[in-house]
């Protein structure tokens, strides 16, 4: 796996602006993707940010690359842990949820819906989504939006930016470490 696909697929989420992306991503072997799996996360972990396996088939590999930080902010507000708890969610720490959330998509079938919880959607758009079956929704971007349109827009709208930003920069030759925005740590 290259940086210019993970700088592709997870530039808002290098930059700060983002919880997290989700991305498929194809190895030549379970060693490949071990080696270069760590490889990266020797770079991003310091900063604040780790890249995750959460399925696997053969040679494809889902990714998931976030800001724990920022996941454990985000799945700490009342509308999300209402919304993990109703999609059956019984430990609300972050990692038995990541662990939770890895064992769905494993098993196979429907991709589950609460997924945008860890990806930094507003809860009301992912509690929309759930209770339409993803219909008649406001708009579409990276997201169905059922709650603030103008809002959402002008996030689609930074994400886009963003990438076409760190794009641009790493075609110039920025490395992968000095596009990542570092994680401030509390004092």
């Amino acid at each position: 796996m290259s940086v210019d696909y993970v700088i592709q697929h997870a530039a808002p989420t290098l930059a700060g602006i983002k919880t997290g992306n989700l991305f498929p991503c194809f190895f030549s072997s379970p060693q490949a993707m071990v080696r270069d799996l760590r490889a990266i996360n020797q770079v991003l972990v310091p900063r604040g940010l780790r890249l995750l396996p959460l399925r696997r088939d053969n040679t494809r590999v889902l990714l998931y690359l976030f800001r724990p930080a920022a996941l454990s902010r985000d799945l700490s507000r009342g509308e999300a842990r209402r919304l993990l708890r109703q999609a059956g969610y019984q430990d609300l720490a972050q990692h038995a949820c990541l662990r939770e959330l890895k064992r769905r998509l494993q098993a196979g079938g429907t991709f589950p819906h609460e997924i945008g919880l860890f990806l930094g959607y507003p809860p009301e758009d992912v509690a929309g989504f759930m209770t339409h079956q993803g219909k008649h929704c406001k708009c579409v971007g990276c997201w169905k939006v059922y709650g603030d349109e103008a809002a959402a827009r002008r996030q689609f709208a930074a994400y886009k930016s963003c990438t076409a930003n760190y794009c641009r920069r790493r075609a110039s030759g920025a490395s992968l470490e000095g596009l990542t925005v570092a994680t401030r740590l509390p004092q």
